[in-house]
């Protein structure tokens, strides 16, 4: 197969191409607009292989899209290329609204043609998969069941309504259209890769600098964590065993509060990397985020029934392989804090 990525210099989607390159044979196309979360160091040695090709494009540039199709001719679309960080979007909406709606539009659209100009054997093996997120559904009470894939929407964020705009945008495209889209919505991903703005790496980070660790209001909002490589293998099964017009909600069977997340990575660090005191004493509580969603959770029960998905990662060695990743890569990382890593996008510019 050649499939397309999008996004795939970003944290999820680094982690599936090293993981398609690694684990097949499959042709990678890969298609990142490298904005300041995309990080070509993140694909470490794929980058050069002969079969991955990175190619640094606007999903909103219709001329340039159309384009990749018609030389690449993939055989699948996972389409993961999206703002993402609820902070972000709550300071500066517009970004989200021309990426995450306007691109996921242009995608599909040029999609749709190369679709059409299949054999029908062609079409019946094509496949779009659009990544999506459990925070399209809003907040659940402390005792409710998990989000199902017939929960209704009810984004709270600039980032989750853009979000669920784009689902609605890739099911009415298999609706009107007959183009073959799977959607997945996944929990809150951590793992190696990942851009240090969001909870995890900022936790590790600040402890291993000695500064405080910022946790919103009293840390009492519950999310569900999988592990980005778990997530990555969920995506190819549902990309190779979904059924079309049918959505699967990825989920880790891991709920946490933030404290006892936050306290958690402290004692694994406490054990890896000892400081002068507990890590914990560095936890510092801070001003709850505009419209901050109480808890997500994710019932899994469909991909485990119909396809056969589990993760494998428990909350304890998923997060001690995640801690010990960033211990072991800071040379990773402290290009991202010192900015040295964008000078990758003025290198493919020049």
């Amino acid at each position: 197969m050649t499939i397309l990525v999008t996004g795939g210099a970003g944290f999820i989607g680094s982690n599936l191409v090293q993981q398609i390159i690694g684990e097949t044979t499959h042709q990678v196309v890969n298609v990142d607009k490298l904005t300041y979360a995309g990080n070509l160091s993140s694909l470490g040695s794929c980058l050069n292989h002969p079969n991955h090709t990175f190619i640094q494009a606007d999903l909103c540039d219709p001329v340039v899209i159309n384009s990749l199709f018609e030389k690449h001719k993939p055989d699948a679309v996972m389409h993961l290329a999206a703002e993402s960080h609820v902070d972000r979007s709550i300071d500066g909406p517009g970004d989200f609204i021309h990426t995450n709606i306007l691109g996921t539009y242009h995608l599909l659209q040029a999609a749709l043609t190369h679709y059409r100009s299949l054999s029908p054997e062609k079409q019946s093996a094509f496949r779009f998969l659009h990544v999506s997120t459990d925070e399209v559904y809003g907040s659940l009470d402390a005792d409710a069941p998990g989000f199902s894939e017939t929960t209704p929407y009810s984004p709270h964020s600039p980032y989750s309504a853009s979000k669920a705009s784009s689902d609605h945008l890739a099911r009415a495209w298999h609706d009107t259209y007959g183009l073959p889209v799977l959607v997945t919505n996944c929990s809150n991903n951590y793992g190696p890769y990942q851009f240090p703005e969001k909870l995890i790496p900022v936790v590790i980070l600040k402890c291993l600098r000695g500064e405080p660790v910022p946790v919103y209001g009293k840390g009492e909002n519950i999310r569900d964590w999988l592990y980005v490589g778990d997530h990555c293998t969920a995506l190819r099964t549902v990309l190779e065993k979904g059924t079309p017009g049918e959505t699967y909600n990825i989920g880790g069977n891991n709920e946490q509060t933030n404290l006892d997340l936050v306290k958690a990575i402290c004692r694994i660090l406490d054990d890896l990397r000892p400081g002068p005191k507990p890590y914990e004493s560095l936890i510092a509580f801070v001003t709850d985020r505009p419209g901050h969603d109480l808890r997500y959770a994710i019932d899994p029960t469909k991909i485990r029934t119909h396809l056969g998905w589990e993760p494998r990662e428990t909350f304890q060695t998923g997060f001690h392989k995640t801690i010990q990743w960033y211990l072991d890569n800071q040379e990773w990382w402290q290009h991202i804090l010192d900015g040295s890593y964008q000078l990758q996008r003025i290198g493919l510019e020049s």
